[in-house]
């Protein structure tokens, strides 16, 4: 079965509270189970001692006239910020800087991430931030590696998510997630593990993406972002626990998420309108099943819902948007986009 049928099968499931594919392991056997938590036990005492919390990077960013954005993140460590020295230092920090800088407007930022948390901790999550803003502008998640970790059923994973983004969507606000990062590009961890954790991570990052978009909201691809990074200066990119990335490591994760964000708050210039996707840069519209698994490959990469022809839904489910609004390199004209399931795609259009 390819990701995007595995993608559209978790979420499907999960909107409909079935049971369903388990996270971790359930196809293993006994002896598989076995090499498996011995694998996970070598990891943790490979990697360093963790950190006691995170810093508190709430507060009002930049400067400037009229009433400032109200911000919210959401998730797990990442959207927390642990292995961060200083405050300024985070994802949600970084973003409210670089969305005042861009507006003129100063940035009130709420973040309610939690160390440690899973998705099903989301909703309790947002209920503590609308006790502050009752109406956020835009609304960050960052979630997914514990859910894997901690061998936490997709579906249920996904579902929790879904409701989460529903209930943000019905305040007006604008929601990105930052799906679930590739687990196997962590050095600590060994074969086979690593190659489940990679397996397992891209699934559910496929499937946050579908269930996502179908909810109103728009996803950004972490992937293997800082795979390569972390591989070529494990000093840099990795906090000092040996997990955990370090400040370099949030600022790459957070130069890829907050395009999306501005362009959810409409001030990304040019690039914030629906424009036409570009198949040179691997762009594209279709299936948003299919648009999730091409996402999980190229780190970076945007689906957003949008309509064809006035129409929300094709015969293959949910039309969806791949755009890819960093400054990336662009393949020579004449080269085509490819799908998730190795077809060449013509450029699209829409109506």
């Amino acid at each position: 079965m390819g990701r995007a049928r595995r993608a559209r099968r978790i979420a499907a499931t999960a909107a409909y509270g079935g049971g369903g594919i388990a996270a971790a392991g359930a196809a293993l056997g006994a002896l598989g189970y076995g090499v498996i938590k011995a694998e996970a036990a070598l990891a943790r005492r490979v990697i360093g001692t963790p950190f006691d919390d995170s810093p508190d990077d709430n507060g009002t960013y930049g400067a400037g006239r009229g009433t400032p954005w109200e911000v919210v993140v959401l998730g797990d460590s990442s959207a927390a910020g642990m292995g961060c020295d200083h405050p300024h230092e985070t994802v949600g920090a970084i973003i409210a800087n670089g969305v005042a800088a861009l507006t003129g407007r100063s940035v009130h930022l709420t973040n309610r991430a939690v160390v440690g948390a899973e998705s099903s901790d989301l909703e309790r999550q947002l209920a503590n931030a609308l006790e502050d803003v009752m109406r956020p502008d835009v609304v960050l998640v960052m979630v997914g590696a514990n859910d894997v970790t901690h061998r936490i059923e997709r579906t249920a994973s996904v579902r929790h998510l879904e409701q989460t983004v529903r209930r943000i969507r019905a305040l007006g606000s604008e929601v990105v997630v930052g799906t679930c990062p590739d687990l196997g590009t962590i050095e600590p961890i060994r074969q086979p593990l690593r190659s489940l954790m990679k397996r397992w991570s891209r699934d559910l990052a496929a499937a946050q993406t579908v269930a996502v978009v179908e909810a109103g909201g728009r996803t950004v691809s972490l992937g293997d972002l800082l795979g390569p990074e972390f591989a070529a200066s494990p000093q840099v990119m990795f906090s000092r626990d040996q997990f955990h990335p370090s400040a370099a490591g949030y600022a790459r994760a957070a130069a890829a998420l907050l395009p999306s964000v501005c362009a959810a708050l409409r001030v990304w210039g040019e690039d914030t309108g629906d424009r036409a996707p570009e198949p040179r840069r691997g762009e594209g519209v279709g299936p948003v099943a299919v648009a999730a698994g091409q996402a999980v490959r190229e780190a970076g990469t945007e689906v957003a819902p949008i309509e064809i022809a006035g129409q929300a839904r094709g015969p293959r489910g949910r039309w969806a948007v791949r755009l890819r609004r960093r400054p990336d390199d662009v393949p020579p004209a004449g080269v085509p986009a490819v799908e998730a399931d190795g077809t060449e795609q013509a450029a699209p259009t829409a109506g």
